[in-house]
């Protein structure tokens, strides 16, 4: 079996090398993006920066711990003025920045002994807790790490998706060979077989060349990564094995898995049924087939359903707008025969060349829903990656806009305070958090807002209340949003504020999830070290307009009227977003050409015989590639315009969860983008269909040429010989 198979691949090369290279580009691809989450999952040792010159550090403390969790204070405690004192008399005490440290020169055991329990200790490298953003190397690596996992998956389920519709296109065009097998005596177990062992051949030598092409290109994407502002300067790429061994054997399985379907399809073939049956396929749909579309189908649209039911706004982060549409260009994509027909059909296409490109478009199912598979992925892709993400960025810049009746906002790290200004309502907040314990002993942190008059914040803010008045805000209350485990008006909440202080309050309104920026509200009572960081004003009629922005500007900010503010604060899509987004589409695009390249190559050169017969019946050249172009161009339509229905579906159920989070809805088609990306489908396309057929028909013609040439030979020697006779 391996010798046939062997002698297989080398006789049909051509057939295989799309795959070979899907397999290869996809093993790559695995095994750089392994390498990658190798390297981010230790930050490297950073020696202390801040008090590098002492042996010891004296810091407040700066987390909070509730029945065993811990989490990090909003506001670290200071370390206060009679504990420095006290630390003076064991060695010189150094202050470097805020008052969250101290260093000390002297034994780090005396040091202990003075502190106790009033602040930390520190010494060796647990200094480095006193730098500034301390744990910022950790944190810049999950965003590389969530954007290698999330490409390393897209890779996977399109390489998967390329090398199953290759290998069943290959297999479809082999059907008479496979005839000839079982005319021959082979029996269905033998092809199936044969097939699985050229597959594993593939499989192997792709995946090995793959784990080369990812070693070699590991380096170069984490510089990539580094030049785009998604990794820190220092990130490189680490030695590791396993990523090798993962990518290896999912290149194996994946080729496998890619033409077990097709093998037991091959395997059904009978000996007569190969031989006698037409170019024309059937039209219908495997039983299997037609079962998993529509299982993955319902899957996918009632995916969308309960989560749209039960946590909208999980429909609005990253991850899953990246993977959910998948579940349904797989449903769609396995689907697309039943639709071929039908649609080619109802197009008006005029001329004769036009009626060659419905029919033909309409018979040859396999190799339109082919064409129009990888198509559906770019395009589905492109629109509700895209798309997602524009209208969520949308609504949260909508939203904020719409939470304040203010005409001016003065933004600053510390704020002076604002003297009474005549003719104006004033509200000033700071930044805080606050803590709570839900689901048993699980503490979650949530961001919140200390406002110092909360009559002048009930006057200003337009906040999404769905239950009580924000003029019941005072000090011993607090406003919650649905999200939190409790959120009924009048009850009482246990609280632990931002500097790791207890405190019960009752909840006085609650507000809708919006897109997340509707955190918690509590008076500036409970955040006395929170700075003032934000400023709405809002004038009265009549009041002096140039006299109250003065008075702004001497708080030190930056005063913005409210669009410039919005314009200015809104939120827009981050490099590490948009670079994960790009890569995303750049890998549907690159496996998109593979699958085009690879099908058209192989489907346009096995229709030799079928442009001789149009050239026999009367077609000139030109005509015969006006139709091959006519018939790409149609199939790559259709694709596209299933990964549009795809794209509608996603961007419907994403804009539902944003009505039924009382967000603003913003939801569009990225037209230019999804059009960008069909139209270099169909460039592809195209050119992968003309290059085999331009020589095909160029073949044909010489051969006509030839015998034209031989005929006229002929009938001159018949005449003259005929003339001699006479």
């Amino acid at each position: 079996m391996l010798t046939v198979a062997l002698a297989g691949l080398r006789a049909r090369w051509a057939t295989f090398a799309a795959s070979f290279v899907a397999v290869a580009l996809g093993v790559g691809l695995i095994a750089a993006m392994g390498l990658g989450v190798a390297s981010t999952f230790d930050a490297p040792e950073r020696a202390p920066e801040r008090f590098a010159s002492s042996p010891v550090v004296v810091m407040g403390r700066d987390t909070i711990s509730v029945d065993g969790r811990v989490a990090a204070l909003a506001h670290p405690h200071p370390v206060d003025t009679g504990l420095v004192d006290s630390l003076r008399t064991l060695g010189p005490v150094v202050r470097t920045g805020g008052p969250d440290a101290v260093g000390v020169d002297a034994p780090a055991a005396a040091v202990s002994k003075v502190v106790g329990d009033r602040a930390q200790v520190l010494t060796g490298d647990e200094r480095r807790r006193a730098d500034p953003d301390p744990e910022r190397d950790a944190e810049a690596l999950v965003a590389v790490n969530s954007l290698l996992g999330t490409a390393g998956g897209v890779s996977a389920f399109v390489s998967v998706f390329v090398v199953a519709s290759t290998f069943a296109f290959a297999v479809a065009l082999r059907r008479r060979e496979f005839g000839l097998l079982r005319t021959a005596g082979a029996t269905p177990g033998q092809v199936r077989r044969l097939l699985l062992t050229e597959a594993l051949v593939v499989g192997v030598l792709a995946s090995a060349a793959g784990c080369a092409l990812g070693a070699w290109g590991a380096p170069r994407l984490a510089g990539m990564l580094v030049d785009g502002g998604v990794a820190p300067e220092w990130f490189t790429i680490r030695e590791a094995v396993w990523p090798f061994h993962v990518a290896f054997w999912t290149g194996v399985l994946v080729a496998l898995a890619g033409v077990w379907a097709a093998s037991h399809r091959a395997g059904r073939i009978g000996p007569v049924e190969a031989l006698r049956e037409a170019d024309v396929d059937s039209g219908t749909l495997p039983p299997g087939r037609r079962l998993a579309g529509f299982a993955l189908l319902a899957f996918g649209v009632g995916l969308l359903g309960w989560t749209l039911a039960t946590d909208p706004s999980g429909l609005l982060k990253r991850k899953t707008y990246t993977t959910q549409p998948m579940v349904l260009i797989t449903a769609v994509a396995l689907l697309a025969p039943l639709l071929v027909r039908r649609t080619a059909r109802l197009l008006p296409l005029p001329g004769a060349v036009g009626m060659l490109v419905r029919e033909n478009t309409a018979a040859a199912l396999r190799r339109t829903a082919a064409v129009a598979a990888p198509v559906v992925v770019t395009v589905a892709l492109a629109g509700s990656l895209l798309g997602s993400a524009a209208a969520v960025t949308a609504a949260k810049a909508a939203e904020a806009r719409e939470q304040t009746a203010a005409q001016f906002v003065v933004t600053g790290e510390k704020l002076r305070r604002v003297a009474q200004l005549p003719g104006t309502t004033v509200s000033a907040s700071a930044s805080t958090a606050v803590f709570v314990r839900e689901d048993g002993p699980a503490l979650i942190r949530s961001e919140a807002r200390a406002l110092a008059d909360p009559a002048a914040f009930a006057e200003l803010a337009r906040l999404p209340v769905v239950a009580g008045d924000l003029k019941d805000f005072d000090d011993r209350s607090i406003v919650v949003n649905e999200e939190w485990e409790k959120h009924t008006v009048g009850e009482t909440v246990d609280v632990w504020l931002g500097d790791g202080r207890p405190v019960v309050l009752r909840i006085a309104a609650v507000l809708a999830v919006g897109t997340g920026n509707s955190g918690a509200y509590l008076t500036a009572a409970h955040a006395k070290a929170a700075p003032v960081d934000r400023i709405d004003v809002r004038l009265d009629k009549g009041a002096d307009t140039e006299a109250v922005l003065d008075g702004l500007r001497a708080t030190g900010g930056t005063v913005r009227t409210v669009e410039e503010w919005a314009d200015a604060t809104r939120p827009r899509t981050g490099p590490q977003t948009r670079l994960g987004l790009l890569v995303v589409l750049g890998i549907a695009l690159l496996y998109t050409a593979i699958a085009l390249a690879g099908t058209l190559l192989m489907a346009t050169s096995a229709r030799t015989a079928e442009f001789a017969s149009l050239r026999r019946a009367g077609a000139t050249r030109a005509q015969i590639l006006r139709v091959v172009a006519g018939e790409t161009v149609l199939a790559v339509g259709i694709g596209a315009g299933l990964g549009l229905a795809v794209t509608a579906v996603n961007l419907t159920g994403l804009g539902s969860a944003l009505a039924a989070l009382s967000a603003p809805v913003a939801v569009s088609v990225p037209a230019g983008t999804v059009g960008a990306a069909a139209g270099a489908c169909a460039v592809i396309a195209i050119a992968a269909a003309l290059l085999p057929a331009r020589r095909a028909t160029r073949a044909r013609t010489q051969a006509v040429v030839r015998r034209r040439r031989y005929s006229s030979v002929t009938a001159t020697s018949s005449g003259g010989q005929a003339s001699s006779g006479t």
